[in-house]
């Protein structure tokens, strides 16, 4: 294999199907740590300047809205609410809006994995995309549901990470803002708070 390595330059972050109704089927993660990765891959999203793309499946019936947070956070970002399609890549506006971008590397995470996360992953994967599937930002029924869709993803060529090995790869050299991603981290992690503390009790002497 070659190692593609995330580019910041060359990212866009697809938030797909993060809805109220959606997130309730999610027993993979607990309701609190999903949540918290969730946000966690939003936050980096931010951090690093990426475009995101946010959209929603037939909101008006029991799949629900987006959740508020995301919408908070991206305001002015691109928002495709699907009337119909499960596959988001089946949404013509959805894959304008990727392909306005410019860019090649598509970072996904989504409400079902198997569904919602796998099958635009292998129709962008099918067009010559690079795909990383952020993993722990995605939840599905359970773990057995949850594995299967994570195979047959890499099978076809798409990438398995967590937020934290996402944020890492981008960012490559801590020299490049160490407050700044730390202070991320410290407050999605918890335990992370420890690590900065202790740096700053030395930088400090």
């Amino acid at each position: 294999m070659s190692y593609k390595r995330l580019n910041k330059d060359d990212a866009v972050v697809l938030l797909v199907d993060h809805q109220t109704g959606l997130i309730s089927l999610v027993q993979d993660f607990s309701p609190n740590e999903f949540k918290n990765n969730v946000l966690a891959l939003a936050d980096l999203a931010k951090f690093f300047g990426l475009p995101t793309i946010l959209t929603t499946s037939f909101e008006t019936g029991p799949n629900g809205p987006l959740v508020p947070e995301l919408k908070e956070m991206f305001p002015d970002a691109p928002y495709i609410p699907r009337p119909g399609q499960i596959n988001a890549w089946d949404n013509e506006d959805f894959v304008k809006a990727i392909k306005a971008t410019g860019r090649k590397q598509l970072i996904i995470a989504g409400v079902v994995t198997d569904v919602c996360v796998a099958f635009p992953t292998l129709s962008a994967l099918e067009e010559g995309f690079d795909v990383f599937v952020v993993t722990d930002a995605s939840g599905t029924f359970n773990e057995t549901v949850q594995q299967a869709a994570w195979a047959r993803m890499t099978q076809a060529g798409a990438q398995m990470m967590n937020w934290f090995a996402v944020a890492c790869e981008l960012h490559r050299d801590w020299r490049n803002d160490i407050e700044g991603l730390g202070n991320l981290l410290s407050q999605r992690i918890p335990n992370y708070r420890n690590l900065m503390n202790s740096y700053s009790a030395l930088t400090k002497r």
